[in-house]
């Protein structure tokens, strides 16, 4: 038979569609599951986000029933009510102050800026500095990264008030949730996947734990040197400098830009003390608490820690960047219960 004959094969040609459509569908399949694969991680961040905060306030209750004897119900009500009164309060103080630091800001940041411009243009390297960020375009690069970071499933607020409501119910009853989770597993995994469960619950307390070690270090040193450098809002930036500690890596990054925008408005020379006074912090915080975060929760690898961290971003936003630690450390423990420890004993 000759080529042109089997190229009009009726038989040919249905295998040919046939080849066509499975590659198409599997294309689509891909495509979908991709989809589904994005919107269904940023529920599961904020599920993720809950359950941290509600093991923080399980955390506190126990805290308060250890030191003044409260009933256990008691102690987890009061935990609730206290730390959700004292976020909303530093909302409302820090809030209220920010917003008019950050109107000055506006007004005086023009001539600041012209003004740091002036003095990098009297050296060779600052006016090649200059030239490079103009020429580059990194500011509208920065702006589109900086939206990036920030994006979130539904919105910020949108996501906290999901993430306080979903821990309510988990505060409320833990056990059931863990209890449904087990039921889906098969008979004879049931133990292992309950076991399993408390295992992962003690991991996130433990990062928890050395997290806010790390919390009160950066916040309490932050806060000393910001006021020592005469910066005002000295307790609000102390407090975002410990909250963006959460963030490993690009926290202090962030965490150092609002206080060197205070800066600029008190001169070049600010800016330069603000920045060399949140290094020198980090570096002290790296030296000291961080091996003692490190006993805290499990180790893990600080490559590991950036790759995830990037990945995160830049498939969720900020809640991934946020969260992408401890969702290594899930990993890692599930990885080491579900498959080393199996390899290990055979």
């Amino acid at each position: 038979m000759s080529s042109e004959e089997k190229s009009t094969d009726p038989n040919n040609l249905k295998q040919y569609v046939k080849k066509t459509w499975i590659k198409w569908s599997i294309l689509a399949l891909i495509v979908v599951f991709l989809l589904l694969f994005q919107a269904i991680i940023n529920i599961f961040l904020l599920v993720l986000a809950s359950a941290l905060l509600a093991i923080y306030f399980y955390g506190f209750a126990g805290l308060l029933q250890r030191y003044l004897h409260l009933p256990a119900k008691i102690s987890l009500i009061v935990s609730v009510v206290f730390n959700l009164l004292l976020l909303a309060g530093f909302f409302w103080f820090a809030g209220a102050r920010l917003g008019s630091q950050i109107t000055q800001l506006t007004d005086t940041l023009p001539s600041t800026i012209e003004k740091a411009k002036a003095q990098l243009n009297q050296s060779a390297v600052g006016s090649k500095v200059l030239n490079y960020i103009s020429n580059s375009g990194s500011a509208g690069k920065s702006s589109a990264l900086i939206k990036r970071f920030f994006s979130s499933s539904f919105g910020i607020l949108s996501d906290l008030y999901l993430i306080i409501l979903i821990t309510m119910f988990f505060v409320a009853s833990p056990m059931v949730y863990k209890r449904g989770i087990v039921h889906l597993l098969p008979e004879k995994a049931k133990d292992k996947g309950d076991e399993l469960l408390d295992q992962l619950g003690n991991v996130l307390k433990k990062w928890l734990k050395g997290q806010i070690i790390g919390f009160f270090f950066i916040a309490l040193f932050t806060g000393a040197g910001l006021w020592a450098l005469g910066l005002p809002l000295v307790f609000t930036l102390a407090l975002i400098a410990g909250f963006l500690n959460f963030v490993p890596n690009f926290g202090p990054i962030i965490a150092v830009i609002p206080a060197m925008l205070l800066g600029l408005m008190q001169g070049p020379n600010t800016v330069l003390l603000v920045f060399g006074m949140y290094t020198l912090v980090q570096i002290i915080q790296s030296a000291v608490t961080q091996p003692i975060i490190q006993k805290k929760m499990i180790s893990m690898p600080p490559v590991l820690t950036v790759v995830a961290q990037v990945a995160m971003g830049a498939l969720t936003g900020f809640w991934g960047v946020l969260l992408a630690t401890p969702i290594v450390a899930i990993c890692m423990t599930l990885i080491q219960e579900l498959y080393v420890k199996k390899q290990t004993y055979h």
